[in-house]
């Protein structure tokens, strides 16, 4: 990867945003795409769009979202101990004596969450599923009085853990899922910049996917696409304990993934298919038979429905501090993206016909 993505990529997912509060990612994912575009917009709900060639046809949306799981402050007792709630799906299995930052507007504070040490659990507490309220966050306050000098109920927490270089072009980082898809579409937009095409490029950094893709939404809303491609996360398949039966092959370092399923328009699935063989980019499968839990599913059924792809990038360990992604399949997934773009038509069509 040009060492340029690479720093952008690692000041991004360095950066906070979880869901709600995405504010300071969408200025650093602005500023990068400022180079390859002097329209960007913003709407409402955060989400932020930069265009290429706007008057072009057909107008196509690409999404990926840059919010990122994390926790809300709910209620600080007596001796100053924080309790919160997940934003989005998190395990809470994986929390105990993790790092964070609670993030306000007086700054970063540091904590760690605490549980009950092993030493003091019966045996029978060992074996239980760990609830929320077993939890809570230390930020060394010495009351409820002086914890509420730094942290108020509503801030945002994420992870104090950041991007890592590990071996054979694997980065490790919390937040891959989906800032990374942000980062694709950002890439994007540089590969096409200075090239001829007949689209009407959106390309957008969405908002609030982890609660329900509302900011994907909103924005497909506004833009009013004739067709679009949203990228995300996938589960990558090859680790230990994963069984191919139930969740397929998936591997990382073997290209971007092409979602084919039910909710996904086939035409555009073919196309996709049929750019990345013509190219030589390697790609994966997926199979998805119902709703892909993805910006695709908002962006697909928004007005009168949209003609929408799928392009994953494979994820290990999703929903934790310590995903992992290969750097070519970022690389990939963006080139599948331009050049799925570069063959678009005016008139092109993806109606299915009766």
């Amino acid at each position: 990867m040009r060492k340029e993505s690479l720093t952008f990529l690692r000041e991004f997912v360095d950066t906070p945003s979880p869901t709600g509060f995405e504010h300071q990612a969408q200025k650093i994912w602005k500023g990068y795409v400022s180079q390859f575009t002097s329209d960007i917009r913003s709407d409402c709900s955060g989400n932020t769009i930069g265009l290429l060639n706007p008057q072009g046809s057909p107008r196509i949306m690409l999404a990926g979202h840059c919010d990122e799981i994390g926790f809300m402050v709910t209620y600080i007792n007596d001796n100053g101990f924080i309790y919160v709630t997940p934003i989005g799906g998190v395990d809470p299995a994986i929390t105990p004596a993790m790092r964070v930052n609670i993030h306000n507007t007086k700054g970063v504070v540091k904590g760690t969450f605490g549980r009950l040490a092993i030493h003091m659990l019966m045996a029978e507490e060992r074996e239980k599923k760990i609830k929320w309220e077993d939890l809570w966050i230390d930020i060394g306050a010495n009351d409820k009085e002086d914890a509420e000098k730094y942290v108020q109920v509503g801030d945002p927490i994420t992870f104090d853990i950041g991007f890592e270089h590990l071996k054979n072009d694997l980065v490790m980082a919390r937040g891959f899922d989906d800032k990374m898809g942000a980062f694709v579409v950002a890439e994007t937009l540089r590969l096409l910049q200075g090239k001829k095409f007949d689209a009407a490029v959106y390309a957008t950094s969405t908002v609030q996917e982890e609660i329900g893709l509302l900011g994907a939404r909103v924005a497909a809303f506004g833009i009013q696409p004739d067709v679009a491609l949203a990228t995300d996360v996938t589960h990558a398949t090859d680790t230990p304990a994963v069984k191919k039966e139930r969740f397929g092959l998936v591997e990382t370092g073997c290209g971007p993934v092409i979602g084919k399923g039910s909710s996904l328009n086939p035409i555009v699935t073919e196309r996709l298919f049929q750019v990345a063989d013509k190219k030589k980019i390697p790609v994966q499968r997926s199979a998805d038979p119902s709703r892909t839990g993805t910006d695709a599913d908002a962006i697909s059924t928004s007005r009168a429905g949209v003609p929408t792809g799928l392009i994953s990038v494979p994820n290990r360990y999703m929903h934790t501090p310590g995903e992992i992604v290969h750097l070519a399949d970022l690389e990939n997934a963006s080139k599948l993206m331009a050049e799925f773009i570069l063959s678009l038509k005016k008139g092109d069509t993806f109606l299915v016909e009766i």
